[in-house]
């Protein structure tokens, strides 16, 4: 009787607020399972990092409905029609709509919900990646979500209760600043040559130890003019004109001696040329991609352009360089029938295990224990096998794949430097001598290319004999 009681009397009420009452979830005579429910609800809203229905615990969206009576009750739509009730919650309590479509910050058309909307975007995008913000959020521009972030939340922040960000050192460098950056021993002694040496003349006279130019570039210029009298021709002489005149050109080749001076000093000062060891060392870090003798060459359009810009040129061939060689790794993969980047490493792993089980079977079959050789009628005497030196194995292919000048060479020339182990930026070398020597007389014999090449005589008459069948150069004809 106290249950149906308790069900009529929210029955009445029920039809007072005109609620339907067919919520499957609604309780009827179980007070445990209220409290048991309600734990679980609790339990799993604390877990959660947006509310849930209390009913169905599905995550709330707004607007949703929220009991002005229990502390921190909160219904979704769904379950606010329909009537729910649970524990202390009855469906005659006063409720309060929660929606998000007001504005936040005076004067302006964001409501809270696409306040709430950018903030979670850019955490996801990143802050600057203004163009994918623009296509999450409808009806505003990159630049509308640029200005209007950084205006609020940034520059004056508006909304109250922002974290005030202090710029720091800290902030702005992302760790303290020190004093050296570089311990003692990680810096480059100057360079200290002698003063009637080539390295000072072509440092203009720089002394690296004082930082100023000692010995000057054309350091006795001034004997033009130190014997030179100002009042030696008087306006009565005869030649006073001509003499005159010769006094002023003296002194404009002075000029222009010191005009010479100050535009080496400069060119030297801008190019960063006082640190001649740097300036090598500089150089070794394009020999895998703009290769050596290239850079050499385009150091002489160092002196039609100042240092940054000389960089920004290099930089952009390096960065060129490294892509060929990107393409060129990507085609060798697909070459082997890869077609995706995430089977790149399993087939890495099983050429390693390859390369290593054959050169396991090569160490195998080198042992004379196991040498089918040995095996032989031949090999067989009284006092047991005749020992029968093992023959000179050959040198494994060379891994020239990546290497300075790779790109250079056609598939016919790769599979030579790879055999007789040449590495293609010497090839290209080799190839280049030759073929000049043969244009010079109209053929090469092979002495003459192994007077040229000074490397081993194997290696020369596989290149000799390649470029012949190529018919690159060409034989004697007697």
């Amino acid at each position: 009787m106290a249950n149906s009681t308790i069900t009529d009397i929210t029955e009445e009420d029920a039809a007072d607020l005109q609620f339907p009452k067919d919520c499957p979830l609604n309780p009827t005579n179980n007070v445990d399972s209220d409290v048991e429910l309600e734990v679980s609800v609790l339990k799993d809203e604390s877990l959660a990092s947006d509310s849930l229905c209390r009913m169905c615990r599905t995550v709330l969206t707004e607007p949703y409905i929220r009991c002005a009576v229990c502390a921190n009750f909160d219904l979704c739509p769904s379950c606010f029609a329909n009537g729910c009730e649970i524990h202390e919650h009855k469906n005659d309590h006063d409720y309060v709509i929660i929606r998000n479509e007001f504005p936040l910050i005076k004067d302006s058309d964001w409501t809270a919900k696409q306040e709430l909307e950018l903030l979670d975007i850019i955490q996801q995008c990143g802050f600057g990646n203004w163009t994918d913000v623009e296509r999450r959020i409808q009806g505003k521009s990159a630049e509308e979500c640029r200005m209007h972030y950084l205006q609020h939340y940034i520059d004056y922040q508006t909304l109250p209760g922002l974290p005030k960000i202090q710029e720091t050192t800290a902030s702005l460098f992302n760790c303290e600043p020190v004093p050296y950056m570089f311990k003692l021993r990680d810096l480059e002694e100057p360079p200290r040559f002698a003063s009637d040496s080539t390295n000072v003349r072509l440092l203009a006279g720089y002394n690296a130890a004082r930082s100023d130019f000692e010995v000057n570039f054309d350091n006795h210029a001034e004997m033009l003019i130190s014997d030179l009298n100002f009042d030696e021709f008087q306006p009565d002489d005869e030649i006073y004109e001509l003499g005159r005149a010769l006094q002023a050109a003296v002194v404009e080749a002075y000029n222009n001696r010191l005009k010479e001076r100050a535009r080496r000093r400069k060119i030297i000062r801008d190019h960063g040329l006082m640190t001649f060891r740097k300036v090598i060392s500089w150089m070794h870090r394009y020999e895998s991609t703009i290769t050596r003798p290239l850079t050499e060459r385009l150091l002489v359009f160092m002196q039609l352009m100042d240092g940054m810009d000389f960089d920004f040129i290099m930089e952009g061939l390096h960065g060129a360089g490294v892509l060929r060689s990107r393409i060129t790794k990507l085609l060798g993969l697909r070459e082997n029938g890869l077609m995706r980047f995430h089977s790149v490493s399993m087939f890495k792993m099983l050429s390693k295990l390859r390369q290593e089980n054959e050169r396991e079977r090569k160490q195998y079959l080198s042992n004379p224990e196991y040498s089918w050789r040995t095996l032989g009628p031949d090999s067989v005497a009284v006092g047991g096998p005749i020992s029968v030196s093992a023959p000179r194995k050959p040198a494994p292919p060379l891994v020239i794949q990546g290497l300075p000048g790779y790109e250079k060479l056609n598939a016919e020339e790769k599979e030579l430097c790879s055999v007789a182990r040449i590495v293609p930026e010497s090839y290209l070398d080799y190839k280049h001598l030759l073929l000049t020597e043969n244009k010079k007389f109209g053929y090469l014999r092979l002495a003459q290319a192994r007077t040229l090449l000074k490397i081993d005589v194997n290696k020369t008459r596989k290149i000799y004999d390649f470029l012949i069948q190529k018919g690159y150069i060409k034989k004697p004809s007697h």
